[in-house]
């Protein structure tokens, strides 16, 4: 069929206005990482009624992290090939059907396979979600897609986390709804994409690109590695939060409520997409010295809140660590968007999320295996105190670039 009996065809005289598309994939780019914090309040939970411990707790974190890597390293350059549309597809359906085991499970093996599967579609449709935004940012608004890329992944996770949070103390089945109600959510993101216009031309190499590889083009390294220690220190914190912050709020700071789970998420990452937000006019540059200052201050803090069991001084520190954690998700995804070609985003975006994921990950599976050996307290005050090193690290990486700028 010709492109031309293509575009009068029915089904793309239906297709949306390319500003309700942008929109519509700047919902799904929040729906899944909602769905990926959503198991946050829920650990406590699977751990109280299958009566697992705090490393195995991490492990089921890790599993997902290591599924959304993979994909990342395998998946993050294939929609440059193939198109953006069919990678969204078939990203869509197999978070659904991790959805699907959620909902089913019963024990632990389970709840392995399903966070598994949630990974490697997560990974697929996260470099994909941000590579469209970029390609159908409006030309009035440079740096929407930017924006949308930084505050996307932080609203997504404070919105998951405090939904789910909010269900399992208040409503009924609290290992059944959240699932249930993000299913639906899938399936309006799945008739989203079916009518979506296709956004990157298809080309050769696709097979190809399927080879594990990781690559930044080589004009482009400069600005990147000097990107990696903020990355590092943002998602550090994130992936403290997201797997033992629950537990860290009711074990030292009393705080058992599960809705009080949640909001512990949701301090860090709702007021990182709030920063996000309100920070979208300024310069980059800026954004990122002051989102290193931040998320150091503010660990710091948190820190003395953790030593003296003070609650007030841990949610002071969070939303300032929040605001620092908000700050450099907007900077880091800004400047990608801003420095790559329509032909480098996937690839650049699947590195940029493998190194955020790798940081989110690993150092909360060390601290899980850490709570067993030393305690809740001591692993929080030492993970807390490498945060405060690598923001202040990636402070010393900005100041460094631009001098040779």
């Amino acid at each position: 069929m010709s492109e031309s009996s293509l575009l009068a065809s029915p089904v793309a005289a239906r297709r949306p206005s390319r500003g309700v598309t942008f929109a519509a994939v700047a919902a799904i780019a929040v729906l899944f990482p909602a769905a990926s914090s959503a198991p946050s309040p829920l650990y406590v939970v699977y751990q109280q009624q299958w009566h697992f411990s705090a490393v195995t707790l991490t492990a089921v974190f890790a599993v997902y992290v290591l599924g959304l890597i993979a994909s990342l390293i395998v998946l993050g350059a294939l929609s440059d090939y193939v198109g953006r549309r069919p990678v969204l597809a078939a990203a869509i359906a197999l978070e659904a059907l991790s959805l699907v085991l959620f909902v089913t499970a019963g024990n632990v093996p389970m709840l392995y396979l399903a966070r598994l599967l949630q990974g490697i579609a997560t990974g697929a449709a996260l470099t994909t979600l941000g590579a469209t935004l970029v390609d159908l940012n409006p030309p009035h608004a440079p740096g929407r897609a930017g924006l949308i890329n930084g505050i996307a992944p932080t609203s997504g996770l404070a919105l998951g986390a405090l939904g789910c949070g909010a269900l399992v103390q208040y409503a009924p089945a609290p290992t059944h709804l959240v699932w249930l109600l993000l299913l639906a959510g899938m399936v309006l993101a799945g008739v989203v994409v079916a009518m979506m216009p296709e956004t990157s031309a298809r080309r050769s190499g696709g097979l190809a690109s399927l080879s594990p590889r990781l690559g930044v083009p080589e004009r482009l390294r400069k600005d990147f590695y000097a990107l990696v220690p903020i990355v590092l220190a943002s998602w550090a914190l994130g992936g403290l939060y997201l797997s033992l912050g629950p537990s860290v709020a009711a074990g030292i700071f009393g705080l058992s409520n599960h809705l009080v789970g949640g909001l512990v998420v949701t301090l860090l990452c709702g007021t990182g997409a709030l920063t996000s937000f309100f920070l979208r006019e300024r310069s980059m540059e800026v954004v990122l010295r002051a989102g290193a200052v931040l998320l150091a201050v503010g660990t710091a803090v948190t820190l003395a809140g953790i030593l003296t069991g003070a609650m007030v001084p841990g949610l002071v520190g969070t939303v300032l660590a929040g605001v620092g954690f908000g700050a450099s998700a907007l900077a880091t995804f800004g400047t990608l968007a801003r420095i790559s070609g329509p032909s480098e985003r996937g690839e650049l975006f699947a590195v940029a999320y493998t190194v955020a994921y790798l940081a989110f990950s690993v150092p909360a599976v060390i601290a899980g295996f850490a709570v067993n050996s030393v305690g809740l307290r001591s692993t929080a005050i030492v993970y807390s105190a490498a945060v405060i090193v690598l923001g202040l690290a990636a402070l010393g990486a900005q100041q460094l670039r631009s001098r040779q700028a």
